[in-house]
């Protein structure tokens, strides 16, 4: 699939990407039909986010068509042909923080919550594009 990738500061580019697939049982694969520049790709775009790697895709909050859907996601009620519009932020829905609806804050989202915390002082939800 094609997709935007950071290759450095003020340099993206349009380049073939794999496909995505399922990792965990709650996610789903979209098909992106919209989407939009967000002002926090503007701040990958210009290099303000050490964490950035060549050839990390951006963009995040897209609206499209589920095409794939992992168990827990079917069990939720998600089906593919589903229409979708997906936040910035992952959330688990189960950790302390989004029990309390504080989904910005989970707990098990980040992949990289090391990096978080060192670059942020805490660590927040991970976090599309």
């Amino acid at each position: 699939m094609k997709a935007i990738c950071w290759q450095g500061k003020k340099d993206i580019r349009c380049e073939e990407v794999p496909d995505p697939r399922i990792e965990d049982p709650k996610d789903a694969v979209i098909r992106v039909t919209s989407t939009c520049i967000c002002g926090s790709d503007l701040h990958l775009m210009n290099g303000f986010v050490p964490t950035m790697m060549l050839g990390d895709v951006m963009g995040h909050e897209p609206m499209g068509e589920v095409v794939e859907v992992g168990t827990e996601a079917k069990a939720k009620g998600l089906k593919v042909g589903d229409r979708v519009v997906v936040p910035f932020q992952m959330v688990c829905g189960e950790c302390e923080q989004c029990q309390k609806h504080n989904f910005s804050l989970c707990q098990r989202t980040n992949r990289n919550a090391d990096l978080a915390k060192a670059f942020f002082g805490d660590t927040p939800a991970g976090l599309f594009g």
